[in-house]
């Protein structure tokens, strides 16, 4: 009834982790894009359909081939650096026999260093990660989103989000998707301008740490909104050089 897609590049430290929390899918579809570890060797393991494809900058097309391999009525997208809880994987169960509903919206809570993050602008994140296979496709190069028209439901349960676990992968994360998300922009028509560029990333840092109660966190709390607000600096700055 379920599949789970994730979508994968040089993942061995989380790909593990993450097929473990899914072993109760019907189903589980690793889309590689041509990992140079032991990403594709833990996946078979685990028992995944495995597929190689190049990731070519656009997340969206990635996801939507993901999307036509999976064969069961409901699909689940999880990036190999979530996981989904026992409660989680209960409630998904429960709530696919035999709804109307097209897709659900799941919350996800993110774990920086050890410490959940309670607050910020990731507590408010939501989803749309689960659906009904035909109901939709995914939009966007980056930051991508899966446009189903029909009625939408949301869970209770999060999924748990275990996001760049160094500062190092964080500054590549960021520097990688700034690039698509600076391109996506540029094809959205945004025109660049020194609000955008500098009052955005600072607004962005604002509202995080101080309004959504970030400093709360303590210093992952910090770091979390400084590197958005750096996010959207990069983004903004790139489209402008282009």
């Amino acid at each position: 009834m379920i599949s789970a897609v994730v979508l994968a590049k040089n993942e061995e430290k989380n790909i593990r982790n993450c097929l473990k929390s899914l072993q109760w899918c019907d189903e589980i579809v690793v889309i590689d894009d041509y990992s140079e570890d032991k990403t594709l060797t833990i996946a078979r393991r685990f028992g995944a359909k495995v597929y190689q494809r190049h990731l070519a900058g656009d997340f969206a097309t990635q996801r939507n081939f993901g999307l036509k391999q999976a064969k069961r009525e409901w699909v689940l997208f999880i990036d190999a650096d979530e996981r989904v809880s026992a409660v989680l994987a209960r409630e998904i169960r429960q709530v696919v026999q035999g709804n109307f509903l097209a897709g659900f919206y799941l919350k996800r809570q993110d774990w920086l260093w050890g410490k959940a993050l309670k607050h910020g602008e990731t507590v408010k994140v939501k989803l749309l990660r689960l659906g009904k296979k035909g109901a939709g496709e995914w939009q966007r190069k980056v930051h991508e989103t899966w446009e189903i028209k029909d009625k939408t439901g949301q869970l209770k349960n999060p999924i748990i989000h275990y996001p760049h676990q160094t500062i190092s992968e964080f500054l590549s994360h960021l520097n990688f998707h700034s690039s698509l998300h600076a391109e996506a922009l540029k094809k959205e028509g945004i025109k660049p301008s020194f609000f955008r560029v500098l009052i955005n990333p600072f607004g962005k840092f604002i509202q995080n740490y101080f309004f959504q109660l970030g400093f709360l966190d303590g210093m992952p709390g910090l770091i979390s909104a400084l590197m958005m607000s750096f996010h959207s600096f990069l983004a903004r700055a790139k489209l402008y050089s282009q």
